[in-house]
């Protein structure tokens, strides 16, 4: 009750109590199912619209959904610079959609345990959901999909052991390429969090390689015959999509 007045009536009050605590209170979403709304409600985050501090609550978003939009859109990374530059956010924020940045080490528990908001679902924009994509994608796609079915399977093939499948993107605007989760796998940032505290992901299933048609290099991948060549660029586009993603490579000697 003390917590919904200070957000209410004393908002510059509620904001230095959540400077200090609000991580911590976020585990009331996670361990008191009883008051999972209430604490909801009193949750705040940085978003695509307010990159400065946490300030943006749930409420505040949805009162600025777009009239059509069905969900709540989220992206996580480690630090606000990385979220709001995600290459998985590009399509959304191009088509005047709000995203929530999410960026304390919580929250990826807090969006398995919060799955919607006022009847609102929340989704994230770095899953390859076909509910999600649709909300984004153009005419150009069907297109595109025909002229580049065969590189798609030399993608697959090239990548085998790090990627599930390569398609084309419709999230990308002005990146070349970008990894994301598969529809019911866990996401890309869990999966780094259990295996830096030495646990084997039980989901630990291959990322989804989505390339964007538009891009020349990616065209030039498109017409490269070569296959020692196509491997290489292939490669090269991938392992740029692990860097911005946030992930580590196996590699780095090779990419360098």
């Amino acid at each position: 009750d003390l917590l919904d007045d200070l957000a209410e009536n004393k908002p510059e009050s509620y904001a230095e109590f959540w400077k200090t605590f609000g991580t911590v209170l976020k585990e009331g979403v996670i361990d008191d199912a009883s008051n999972k709304e209430r604490v909801a409600k009193l949750l705040r985050f940085t978003s695509t619209q307010a990159l400065e501090a946490q300030t943006v609550s749930l409420a505040d978003y949805v009162s600025r959904m777009k009239p059509d939009q069905k969900a709540i859109y989220y992206v996580t990374a480690d630090t606000v610079v990385a979220a709001k530059n995600s290459p998985q956010l590009e399509g959304f924020v191009a088509q005047g959609f709000e995203v929530l940045l999410l960026t304390d080490r919580i929250d990826e528990w807090l969006t398995s345990n919060l799955r919607d908001f006022e009847g609102k679902k929340l989704e994230s924009v770095a899953r390859a959901a076909k509910d999600i994509e649709s909300v984004i994608e153009t005419p150009e796609k069907a297109v595109n999909e025909s002229a580049y079915k065969d590189t798609l399977e030399r993608l697959k093939t090239a990548l085998s052991g790090k990627i599930s499948e390569a398609k084309l993107s419709v999230r990308l605007t002005e990146s070349p390429a970008c990894l994301v989760a598969s529809e019911y796998g866990m996401s890309l940032r869990m999966e780094r969090m259990m295996k830096a505290a030495g646990q084997a992901s039980p989901f630990g299933g291959q990322p989804v390689f989505e390339i964007n048609a538009e891009h020349p290099l990616v065209q030039r991948l498109k017409d490269t015959t070569d296959e020692a060549a196509f491997a290489d660029l292939a490669g090269l586009l991938h392992d740029q999509a692990v860097l911005a993603e946030g992930g580590q490579l196996d590699d780095p000697a090779s990419f360098v």
